[in-house]
């Protein structure tokens, strides 16, 4: 039996898992000081501050199976006592080392949460030299992209700044390796190839294979968050003047590309709420511990649609607690998973538990409910500012929409029998009534979210929604 070291070995690490949710995987049993990433024999070295924190972390995981992000993960001590920079290159990358240095690169990008353009990869990758080349394609590793450079010496610059790191932040992380082939033969200069030497080539019909001889086609964007099918796939003046500016490149690119990206951006200050990973790609979450005789669609519907907007719902009819709900894309659905179930949601007595779901959607049936259309969704409309909200559940809610005539009274009958009201506020915001209402506890502040929120009061449909602030 290998001896306690503070060197975890992890095995079975497949492409679409992350160092960052490895870190997540043993961040509560101490902090990691070192990581290698082992992507050619699907392993990973994770080293802990001590001994201790390793021996806690593989005790726990004696008992209970590890898992990431739907994979089983298994665990146990490294021969290593210690990482040092030496183990990293030699061992991380030991794939690379048959592949001889060559101006073509192969490009492998996992956890492709964003649509990648040949522009995107153009602006990443031509700081280290004169790019002549890049094509674009879809194979059974994932998204894949060939980059040919003008000499050499820039491919090797360019794969020892870049190997490993994320077009954006948490996730399109770049995977690379030197190819084999010896010149690039591009077709079509459009969104999927450009010969940078040639800008005469025509642009093919839409929906065409660019470059059949490399990969299997299919589409760029396995993954579309809200906007994704109206993107400009060229750079007008105003986009390349707007690229030129003082913010970090990347954000750039994520601000222009993606008008979701945009919002979260400007919700959270361009990072992202502490334990968000923003790499999430499950859409669909399975929610259990519900209290039967008191749930239904709608209710699930307007707790969940407070994260994200909401495509479809189905209670489970052999098991009644349980229900799926699908949210609009893989980061909705992290935002819910984590202020509902990290934070201990109560509902109709029962705290929810809330987990990613093994099915990626919900297929449409008669049993279920389909939202995709609703104009309750809140995410249509003003989504920076609905990111921004985001919390988990608090004992104050924050009531809009209401009639102009209506009274603190009014709001207390329309509201008393969820729970103990404390105190009211009834208060105008840009000529249109609101209200804070807080309750004894969040509990009771849940209830009379998800059984009053889209509710009519005198002709009036109201929202509610958690308010974060702590006192009236």
């Amino acid at each position: 039996m290998t001896e306690p070291s503070k060197v975890i070995h992890v095995r079975n690490v497949g492409p679409e898992i992350s160092e960052n949710d490895l870190l997540q995987l043993v961040h509560p049993f101490g902090v990691v000081s070192k990581l290698v990433m082992l992507r050619a024999k699907n392993q990973a070295l994770l080293q802990m501050q001590d001994v201790a924190s390793a021996v806690s972390a593989l005790q726990y995981y004696a008992n209970v199976q590890p898992s990431v992000r739907g994979r089983n993960v298994y665990v146990q001590f490294s021969s290593h006592q210690e990482l040092t920079t030496a183990d990293q290159n030699s061992q991380g990358r030991k794939g690379d080392q048959d592949a001889q240095p060559n101006r073509i690169l192969l490009v492998t990008i996992h956890h492709l949460l964003y649509p990648i353009t040949v522009e995107v990869l153009h602006q990443v990758f031509s700081p280290h030299g004169f790019v002549e080349k890049i094509v674009t394609f879809q194979k059974s590793a994932g998204f894949q992209a060939l980059i040919q450079y003008q000499s050499r010496q820039s491919a090797v610059s360019a794969i020892n700044s870049l190997q490993g790191r994320n077009i954006y932040d948490g996730c399109c992380q770049l995977d690379i390796q030197f190819s084999n082939l010896t010149e690039l033969q591009v077709n079509y200069n459009n969104e999927r190839s450009r010969d940078f030497t040639n800008p005469s080539l025509p642009s093919e019909q839409k929906g065409g294979s660019s470059q059949s001889g490399y990969g299997d086609g299919g589409s760029m964007y396995p993954l579309q968050p809200p906007g994704a099918s109206h993107i400009s796939t060229g750079w007008s003046s105003s986009a390349m003047s707007f690229i030129q500016g003082e913010m970090p490149l990347l954000e750039q690119i994520v601000n222009y590309l993606m008008g979701n990206a945009s919002a979260i951006a400007a919700a959270f200050g361009g990072g992202l709420p502490p334990g968000i990973s923003g790499t999430n790609d499950r859409c669909t979450v399975l929610v259990s511990n519900l209290n039967p005789d008191e749930i239904d669609e709608d209710k699930l519907f307007n707790l969940f649609s407070l994260y994200g907007n909401i495509v479809r719902i189905k209670l489970l009819r052999s098991k009644p607690d349980h229900a799926l709900v699908q949210m609009g894309d893989g980061f909705q659905a992290e935002l819910a998973v984590h202020f509902l179930k990290f934070h201990g949601a109560m509902l109709f007595g029962k705290r929810l538990e809330v987990n990613f779901s093994k099915y990626p959607n919900i297929t449409p049936a008669p049993d279920t409910h389909d939202y995709s259309n609703s104009n309750l969704n809140r995410f249509n409309r003003n989504a920076a500012k609905n990111y921004r909200y985001c919390c988990s559940p608090t004992k104050m809610i924050h009531v809009s929409t209401l009639p102009q005539d209506i009274t603190e009274e009014d709001i207390v009958a329309h509201l008393e029998k969820h729970g103990v009201i404390v105190n009211t506020k009834l208060f105008e915001a840009n000529g249109k009534k609101q209200a804070l209402v807080l309750f004894e506890n969040e509990e009771q502040a849940t209830e009379a979210l998800v059984c009053k929120h889209a509710s009519p009061i005198d002709g009036s449909t109201i929202r509610i929604s958690f308010s974060q602030l702590q006192a009236i």
